[in-house]
């Protein structure tokens, strides 16, 4: 019997030291787990970088019950990532984009993982394109790419293409598509390309138009053509379409490149610019190549039933010069006769025009219609004489005009020969130097966009043949056209400004916005600025121009861009020597708010309390942010604050930490023989919802030590009685009462 006692003191003790050594829900565990289950492991968890944390949890399949345990402190953790999301006993903290595999291990056995991604949040969608939104049709499709940015939050400004994912489309399909970033020009026109990504819109405005500004028909001689005249069973005659560069106007032959058509093919047909006379009629023939138009009449008729007179149009004659013109007619099908010398030609105004085979001669200032006959067809021409001019000149040399106006091409006064002036406006044609900047459209100026150009006023083509000694056909009017962009807002980021007594500021940046929604950061050296009164003042130097603080009081700034005006109140202070921030350290619960107190010191030992003027920023917005002057605590962790007056810096240290809410014991009372020991566990619960085993970190206390006595939650009997065991943490207590028999 005494050998047996001895093996049961033997296994009691064993007993007693190992649940000393193990907490109850290590031992409870060990070797009875099948399985462990991280809560949402079947799915991939998707968190946001800088927008917190998320608590993790561990279900165990304990061996002979059905219910699942909670063992998420009971586990190691470990991520594959680390630099992308870190684990902390199952709390995962997201720190920048990617996907990180998370292992949770229990008892080096039983392992289940989850896969984790962390997005980033984006913040300012841009779009970079080329030309400034302005393309011509037939462009090199590399100048046809939009590229889509967002701006990743919590970085510092750290951009991310998201050109592929965005969803792009076109106001006006038909004049652009847009696929991708990938630009597809169809027409002439105007069309707001919108990219969307992440709840982010950025848009802008572009101008399709033709890279020519004109498209000619002319014969294989170079001579345009004209009321092209035609007769049944005549051969093809072929023509070319000639374009014009707007910017350089050089010319280029695009017969083969032009789209043909005729507006009647019963009357003529037309391929590659080789016209086929099919019936009697009037047809139009058109070339079109990218954006631009030529055409010609064609008039199709039988033999003898028509006179062709050349030139064919109107004309205006200065006395002193003369117009030879050449008629003729069919005589059969593929032939054309001369009958300039038989034909009968006059003048309805003889006083004004004469003609005589073809010869027409200006007498006097009039008009006079000329008329050739010849077998019973006719042709009419109008004749209209000019007095003899000796120069030409606009009445404006200079014109200024904003975007999208208009306004009249200026008024031509003519000389003559007796000095006298006459309105000669009617009399000109114009043309643009750049026609993408200002083009001439019924008699006005039309702004299409910002830029100076030169507008020219000219007398129209024509052969004639001068006797005269003024030559004032080759004389041309030149007046000078400047656009500007119309200014919708000027924005600046600074509403007030902080100037010091005796030193010099840069003037504050002021961003442009243009009436087509487009924007200029900064152009603040370009605006015209002035200041209200003598407290401050502009000082030019050597680096540009800077304002000063003169005398302690206010002014108003005042800068002007084109069309705007912007202002911004000024305050001039004396120099502050110091500054002084309480606290330095804060700690706060989550969502609890505290004030920081800043003094400022003049030199002459006056104080001014800067507390709401330091502009402070928080190192990280997820743990702490300020407002004005307060902080306030909206995540777990630490955070840095930082500030700044009249060079003087301060930084705040922002600790927030969880809230305990509640302490509590495993057991609150038991009995125990003299010498026997028995070890609690107690945990804290905290307004996040995380629950930590503090038992080794609580202050323990017994009321009677000579009953029992007790360490790190580890109670031991001492002798008879009954005593109290307190054990406080973090403010909070938990106490169990225990009985010595």
């Amino acid at each position: 019997m005494i050998p047996n006692r001895k093996m049961t003191k033997w296994l009691l003790t064993m007993v007693l030291l190992i649940a000393a050594v193990f907490p109850t829900s290590v031992f409870a565990a060990s070797g009875d787990v099948l399985s462990i289950d991280i809560e949402g492991s079947g799915a991939t968890l998707e968190l946001t970088v800088g927008k917190g944390t998320k608590q993790l949890k561990v279900w165990a399949t304990v061996e002979g019950s059905s219910v699942k345990k909670d063992i998420t402190r009971a586990v190691s953790w470990s991520s594959d990532q680390p630099d992308t999301i870190k684990v902390d006993n199952g709390l995962l903290t997201p720190l920048k984009s990617g996907t990180a595999t998370i292992t949770a291990v229990y008892n080096d056995s039983a392992v289940d993982t989850i896969t984790v991604k962390a997005v980033d949040t984006y913040k300012d969608l841009t779009l970079e394109y080329s030309l400034k939104g302005k393309y011509k049709l037939g462009a090199d499709e590399a100048d046809l790419n939009v590229k889509a940015q967002a701006i990743i939050e919590n970085t510092n400004g750290q951009l991310a293409d998201v050109t592929q994912d965005a969803h792009w489309t076109s106001s006006n399909t038909s004049v652009l598509t847009i696929d991708k970033g990938k630009i597809k020009l169809v027409g002439e026109g105007k069309a707001t390309i919108t990219a969307k990504y992440s709840g982010l819109t950025a848009s802008f405005e572009a101008t399709v138009s033709s890279p020519y500004s004109e498209l000619n028909l002319i014969y294989a001689n170079g001579e345009r053509a004209e009321d092209i005249e035609l007769v049944v069973g005549d051969k093809e005659i072929e023509i070319k379409a000639t374009s014009i560069v707007a910017s350089d106007k050089s010319t280029s032959d695009v017969t083969d490149k032009a789209e043909w058509s005729t507006s009647d093919k019963a009357v003529a047909t037309v391929e590659d610019g080789k016209i086929k006379a099919v019936a009697v009629g009037k047809a139009t023939i058109t070339a079109e190549y990218l954006g631009a138009k030529g055409q010609v009449d064609v008039y199709v008729r039988t033999p003898y039933e028509v006179i062709m007179l050349n030139p064919s149009s109107d004309q205006a004659l200065f006395i002193g010069e003369r117009l030879e013109a050449k008629a003729e007619v069919r005589s059969r099908a593929n032939f054309t006769d001369e009958v300039t010398a038989e034909a009968e030609w006059t003048s309805s105004n003889p006083l004004a025009v004469t003609v005589e085979r073809g010869v027409i001669s200006p007498k006097a200032v009039g008009s006079s219609t000329i008329k050739v006959s010849h077998l019973g067809v006719s042709k009419t021409i109008k004749v209209t004489v000019q007095p003899t001019i000796t120069k030409l000149e606009a009445d404006k040399t200079e014109l200024e005009l904003f975007k999208n106006e208009s306004l009249n091409v200026p008024k031509i006064k003519a000389t003559k020969l007796d000095d006298e002036e006459i309105d000669f406006s009617k009399e000109v044609n114009w043309t643009s130097s750049n026609e993408d900047i200002v083009k001439i459209e019924d008699g006005k100026i039309v702004a299409k966009d910002a830029g100076t150009v030169t507008i020219t006023a000219k007398l129209p083509e024509s052969k004639v043949t001068a006797e005269s000694a003024y030559s004032i056909r080759s004389s041309t009017v030149d007046v000078q056209v400047t656009v500007k962009e119309k200014v919708l807002a000027l924005i600046s980021e600074e509403e007030k400004l902080n100037l010091v007594v005796g030193e010099e500021s840069p003037f504050p940046k002021v961003a442009v916005v243009w009436e087509n929604g487009n924007e200029e950061a900064d152009l603040s050296s370009e605006m015209t600025w002035t200041i209200s009164n003598s407290n401050a003042v502009i000082k030019d130097s050597a680096d540009g121009k800077t304002i000063k603080g003169l005398i302690k009081g206010s002014a108003t700034l005042k800068g002007t861009y084109s069309n705007k005006t912007i202002s911004i109140p000024i305050t001039v202070e004396q120099k502050i020597t110091k500054i002084v921030v309480e606290p330095l350290d804060i700690e706060l619960n989550l969502k609890k708010s505290k004030s920081i107190k800043v003094t400022g010191y003049y030199s002459n030992g006056q104080k001014v309390t800067l507390s709401t003027k330091m502009n402070w920023q928080s190192s990280n917005t997820g743990v702490a942010t300020i407002s004005t002057s307060s902080v306030k605590a909206v995540g777990e962790g630490s955070a840095t604050l930082t500030g700044s007056y009249q060079g003087h810096n301060a930084t705040v240290n922002v600790k927030v930490v969880p809230k305990l809410t509640k302490l509590t014991v495993d057991e609150k009372k038991f009995t125990l023989a003299p010498g026997a020991s028995k070890s609690v566990v107690v945990k804290a619960q905290y307004d996040t919802g995380l629950i930590s085993d503090v038992t080794g970190s609580a202050v323990w206390t017994s009321s009677k030590p000579s009953v029992a006595k007790v360490t790190a939650g580890k109670i031991e009997a001492v002798g008879k009685g009954t005593t109290s065991i307190k054990g406080k943490f973090g403010g909070k207590t938990v106490t169990i009462s225990v009985t010595v028999k």
